[in-house]
C-alpha cells in the first residue's frame, strides 16, 4: 500500500468524523484533498495534453467570472456588502487568469505550427 493511499484513507476517515462536528473542518478537509488530487493530476499529465489542460483551466476561470458577476449584482441592495467586494476581486483575478491563459495557450499552439516555405 502506497503512502498516497494511506494518506487518502486517513484523511477520508478524519473527514467523516469532522463533517459531523464542524462544517469548517469538513470544508477544509475537502479543500486539502482537492489540492492533493489536483497536484497529482497535473503532475502526471503527458506533454501532449498540456494545451487541453490549459483550455479547461480557462473554462473553469470563465465559470468563476460568471459566478462572481452573479454575486456582485444585487438589485435590491442599498449598500456595498462583503460578498460584492469579494465578487469584484474574483472577477478581476479570474480575468487576469483567463487572458494570461489564452496567451500561454496561443504560444504553446504556435510551437506546433509548421514553418511556411
Amino acid at each position: 500500500m502506497s503512502i498516497e493511499s494511506l494518506a487518502a484513507s486517513a484523511v477520508a476517515e478524519a473527514s467523516s468524523h469532522a463533517l459531523a462536528a464542524d462544517p469548517f473542518i469538513g470544508s477544509l478537509t475537502i479543500f486539502i484533498l482537492a489540492i492533493f488530487v489536483g497536484y497529482h493530476v497535473v503532475w502526471n499529465v503527458t506533454p501532449a495534453l498540456h494545451t487541453p489542460l490549459m483550455a479547461v483551466t480557462n473554462a473553469i476561470s470563465g465559470i468563476i467570472v460568471v459566478g462572481a458577476m452573479l454575486q456582485v449584482v444585487d438589485i435590491n441592495a442599498q449598500e456595498i456588502s462583503v460578498t460584492s467586494v469579494l465578487g469584484a476581486v474574483a472577477i478581476f483575478l479570474a480575468s487576469i487568469n483567463i487572458f494570461g491563459g489564452f496567451l500561454v495557450t496561443q504560444r504553446m499552439l504556435a510551437m506546433f505550427k509548421r514553418k511556411g516555405k
